[in-house]
């Protein structure tokens, strides 16, 4: 059974994940609206999350922060340049040069039926191959100018139908997407 891939992941207006450079200020400086306790649905969204995939630049960016914000779940980092885990890294973090058809394999084998799928090309690259069934996107209210956006030039047209739309009073709109025939 291919294992159900999400992915839950916030854009400014404009559609960017980041600024060009990766940097995430502006999403820092959004936060600091957010009243304590509010995670905007995160924690329930991770529940059921048993692996987490992404590509390099994107575990680039989390290793930078100051605590690793996803504890012990295996992270499968997808990177032809990296030959091996950084030491900074946790013991969970692994990386995978193959094919998505390859990594679906075995993390069906190894029981992770839930994988987060996180960074703007890893969740294009999901999309693309039609293993992406579902996207939480939490829209910013704030223009940055340009930047990584999350979705490109896709060369065909995804299908969504929408499941939820959440509007927090500190300006966030989220709004939860299946996607194809997902369930």
């Amino acid at each position: 059974m291919t294992p159900h891939c999400s992915s839950f992941i916030a854009v400014s207006l404009d559609g960017c994940i980041a600024r060009a450079d990766g940097s995430l200020d502006w999403l820092d400086l959004a936060q600091q609206s957010v009243p304590a306790g509010e995670d905007c649905g995160y924690a329930a969204y991770m529940a059921p999350i048993k692996a987490i995939v992404m590509g390099r630049g994107t575990f680039e960016k989390v290793l930078s922060f100051p605590e690793w914000p996803y504890a012990d779940l295996p992270v499968y980092v997808l990177s032809h340049s990296l030959q091996a885990v950084p030491e900074a890294a946790p013991n969970s973090v692994r990386l995978h040069a193959g094919t998505l058809s390859t990594l679906m394999e075995e993390v069906a084998a190894r029981g992770l039926d839930r994988l987060y799928i996180d960074g703007g090309r890893t969740v294009q690259s999901f999309l693309a191959a039609g293993l992406l069934r579902e996207i939480t996107v939490t829209t910013i209210p704030v223009l940055i100018g340009g930047g990584l956006r999350l979705f490109g030039e896709m060369g065909a047209e995804a299908r969504l139908t929408h499941r939820a739309t959440v509007v927090y009073p500190f300006g966030f709109v989220q709004t939860r997407y299946a996607i194809g025939s997902a369930d």
